[in-house]
């Protein structure tokens, strides 16, 4: 008998979080589900993790390895072989709560949806540095709420840390394209097909991210800079929110300046901004390190997102210098 669920998890070089990810599999209190993860031409393989999980302790899991192409293709090549009725998207750095599969079906049982998404939070044992990118990426101060908070600026999309849809929305829409931010533009083709979207608010998941600021900081870059290739694929789609990393870049560049060459009193609007940044992460996360660690990840995630965001901008719409739209992605589903 078919799962009700298929975990899809593409990995590249990861083995050490795809060991922590199965671990928490291993201990769900829900357990009709099947793990399909998809090796994007790794060098470091975790087909060992995998497999002793699978003959020793009871997983129910399948894995394959292919040539590196993207974790798009990697994702997709893993649904064409799942056989359950919903697939679910996870990172290989997410970790996942013991009863999330339990949570999940009492939901669906109770609302049925054809895609669904979940928030993702900290768990006690990452670092102070993750837990501080952590709530800044989770934060309305930082996001607007776009990331399944309680309160938002945007209608909810989810993210594939933690996605879902039915069978009959892969059927009918297709696989992820290779492009960055694929869960947001899929989301979107999902909505526009006219299937039902919602947060699943009790289905969240422990999320590691990036492990240092540097890192971060690309990852954000890059978040920014597809913000403008989705606006190119769907011209509304460029919500006030979007906007709001670059102005803070442009306008903290104008205050800065203004502080310096006219007076000081220009910057106590982002003292106040960095001061309410530290005061929320304090009464989130109690924890004095990671609220003063929290104000350098804001600083991090709304300026790397907003000079991508204004770079891309500014080549490919302002200047026209994009390569056409066509060549910008390509829908592959894995062979």
């Amino acid at each position: 008998m078919a799962p009700r669920f298929s975990i899809i998890v593409p990995a590249y070089n990861r083995e050490a979080e795809v060991d922590d990810l199965v671990e928490s599999l291993l201990a769900q209190t829900c357990k009709n589900f099947e793990l399909v993860i998809t090796e994007d031409g790794s060098t470091e393989p975790c087909e060992a993790i995998v497999k002793n999980a699978v003959e020793y302790r009871g997983l129910n899991a399948r894995y394959y390895y292919k040539e590196n192409e993207g974790r798009s293709i990697a994702r997709n090549y893993a649904m064409e072989r799942a056989t359950g009725d919903y697939f679910i998207f996870f990172d290989s750095d997410c970790v996942i709560p013991p009863n999330y599969f339990e949570v999940l079906s009492a939901e669906l049982d109770v609302r049925p949806l054809d895609c669904f998404g979940g928030p993702d939070a900290a768990n006690d044992s990452f670092s102070d540095t993750q837990k501080a990118i952590n709530y800044s990426m989770t934060s309305f101060l930082t996001t607007g709420g776009i990331r399944g908070g309680k309160v938002s600026l945007e209608k909810f999309t989810p993210r594939t840390f933690n996605m879902g849809f039915s069978r009959a929305v892969y059927e009918k829409v297709g696989g992820f394209r290779e492009m960055f931010s694929e869960d947001i533009d899929m989301s979107t083709r999902i909505r526009q097909a006219g299937f039902s979207i919602g947060l699943i608010r009790a289905a969240a998941v422990w999320h590691k991210r990036r492990v240092d600021f540097r890192k971060f900081f690309r990852q954000v870059y890059v978040f920014g800079m597809s913000r403008v290739t989705l606006k190119l694929l769907y011209p509304g789609s460029l919500k006030a929110v979007h906007l709001l990393p670059a102005a803070f870049v442009l306008g903290s560049i104008a205050l800065i300046l203004l502080g310096i060459f006219v007076s000081p009193w220009f910057l106590l609007p982002l003292g106040v901004y960095f001061a309410a940044i530290f005061i929320g992460a304090l009464v989130s996360t109690r924890s004095l390190k990671v609220a003063l660690l929290a104000v350098p990840a804001a600083i991090i995630q709304l300026g790397g997102y907003g000079l991508g965001f204004i770079k891309a901008y500014t080549s490919k719409i302002l200047l026209g210098k994009g390569r056409d739209i066509d060549q910008e992605i390509s829908i592959r589903k894995g062979k």
